[in-house]
């Protein structure tokens, strides 16, 4: 499973933070961080979502009020918008 965040898109709510940890606050920049992710284009961040934080991920995605959180299947298929 593989998580993109449009950190440009992000308005810093900071909910996706309250549901999957890898989701930090950068109060410098009133954006959320994803760590561990490598910047693909600008300003989108990718990353693996490791065995047993799936849930978590989801939650994450689900929780973002600007849709700056989708969520992919290891088939490629985007399963949360």
């Amino acid at each position: 499973m593989r998580i993109e965040f449009d950190r440009d898109t992000c308005i810093g709510m900071f909910q996706c933070t309250a549901e999957w940890d890898a989701f930090q606050r950068d109060e410098d920049d009133g954006k959320a961080d994803l760590e561990g992710s490598e910047e693909q284009e600008d300003d989108i961040f990718v990353r693996e979502v490791p065995e047993g934080e799936e849930l978590d991920a989801k939650f994450a995605a689900r929780s973002c009020p600007v849709d700056a959180i989708a969520v992919y299947d290891d088939d490629g298929e985007q399963i949360i918008p």
